[in-house]
């Protein structure tokens, strides 16, 4: 239950915060924009780091797959490209194209195995879920 209430919760806050710094991007500038989006996580991160973890960074010298060692290259990427996405599209519209997006290609790695995720079998009806969400995007766009 948790877990369903936190990824409704992350939802909402990826929805808001796209708005946020589209209009922040809107009088600035796009990296002006994304630099400070991503240094004040940064900030946020460290403090509670410092606050309640304190696991040594080193460890992150102990990752096996060095290119998960990416991912804040992709959170940059993914600031980017959702302030540009909603410039353009609007946030409900947006929103929806993303999220279909992310489902695709959860689902893919899933299928497939890939990063490491253990491979999950086929099921049609969750294919029907996605075609379904897809068709739900037309109907929204008219």
């Amino acid at each position: 239950m948790w877990g369903f209430l936190i990824a409704l919760f992350s939802g909402a806050l990826m929805s808001v915060q796209g708005v946020f710094n589209t209009e922040v991007t809107k009088q600035t500038s796009l990296w002006v924009s994304s630099a400070f989006v991503q240094f004040t996580a940064l900030l946020v991160c460290l403090g509670v780091w410092m606050a309640t973890d304190r696991t040594s960074f080193l460890r992150l010298g102990a990752v096996e797959q060095k290119y998960m060692l990416l991912s804040g290259v992709l959170g940059a990427l993914i600031t980017v490209t959702v302030v540009k996405a909603m410039g353009s599209l609007g946030p409900a519209r947006a929103a929806m194209l993303i999220v279909v997006s992310q489902l695709i290609v959860a689902y893919v790695i899933e299928l497939l195995g890939i990063f490491g995720v253990e491979k999950q079998p086929f099921y049609w009806r969750k294919a029907i879920g996605m075609l379904i969400s897809i068709v739900g995007i037309i109907i929204f766009k008219w």
